[in-house]
């Protein structure tokens, strides 16, 4: 979907090109929780920077579900001239939004808290380009609907951050898309701003058991097997929370 544009990027991020198995990890693992969820009765998925994602139309997923895609215009736009003739499997909506509008978000996620009784939030690769204090804010907004029962998010360790911001810093500082989270505290840093991780899931573990690392990062597979953040070693995981702020943290 991403077209010849997409690989050039790609092929520009030679530290992201030589470690796919992260990203081949992140999906798998977000796809198996997110099927889960809906199996245990989420009625709506909200995807912040939904970006180029395909689940509502490669997803087995029940008609009567609600599927509501966030994203800047441009890029909504262009996904939906590539998908124009595809049908979705649920109730699919597309919002044009900058998440940046806190004003704008705010009304809209008002709006689907409404619509909905058991949300579940997804933001896949969205999280690690905030700041700390603009992480909490959404957080916090997220947190104020009640009905928004679930977040699903990737995170990434102090220790890894510092690898990526070296090996891929500067093509993503020149984009204007610096990576900038991953606090030390780790899922901990999400519970005064009203969400308890209640799942947590190593990428490099879920890598090693499809069998997708390198030959030489096997050898650590085996030898650690913990799936616990690490703030000092490379960790990145995919964190599923529970809204604990039930609309009072404001």
């Amino acid at each position: 979907m991403a077209g010849e544009r997409g690989e050039k990027i790609a092929q520009s991020l030679v530290f992201s090109e030589k470690n796919t198995w992260s990203w081949v990890a992140r999906t798998y693992l977000f796809d198996e929780i997110i099927k889960r969820q809906i199996e245990q009765g989420c009625d709506a998925v909200i995807n912040l920077a939904a970006g180029l994602d395909a689940r509502p139309y490669r997803l087995a997923l029940p008609p009567s579900l609600k599927w509501v895609e966030v994203d800047l215009p441009e890029i909504t736009d262009y996904k939906e001239e590539l998908l124009k003739d595809e049908r979705p499997q649920c109730e699919l909506e597309r919002v044009r939004l900058d998440l940046a509008d806190v004003a704008g978000r705010r009304s809209l996620f008002a709006r689907l808290a409404a619509g909905s009784q058991r949300a579940l939030i997804i933001s896949e690769g969205l999280i690690i380009y905030l700041p700390d204090d603009g992480v909490a804010t959404l957080a916090k907004d997220l947190s104020a609907q009640v009905t928004f029962k679930y977040w699903l998010l990737d995170l990434a360790s102090p220790a890894l951050l510092k690898m990526l911001q070296k090996k891929m810093g500067q093509p993503l500082a020149q984009a204007d898309a610096p990576l900038k989270f991953g606090p030390p505290q780790g899922p901990e840093f999400f519970k005064p701003l009203g969400w308890q991780a209640i799942e947590l899931r190593s990428m490099f573990h879920a890598a090693g058991g499809l069998k997708r690392l390198p030959f030489l990062f096997n050898i650590f597979y085996h030898l650690q097997k913990s799936e616990a953040f690490q703030a000092k070693r490379p960790w990145s995981g995919v964190c599923l929370f529970e809204n604990i702020g039930s609309g009072n943290l404001r």
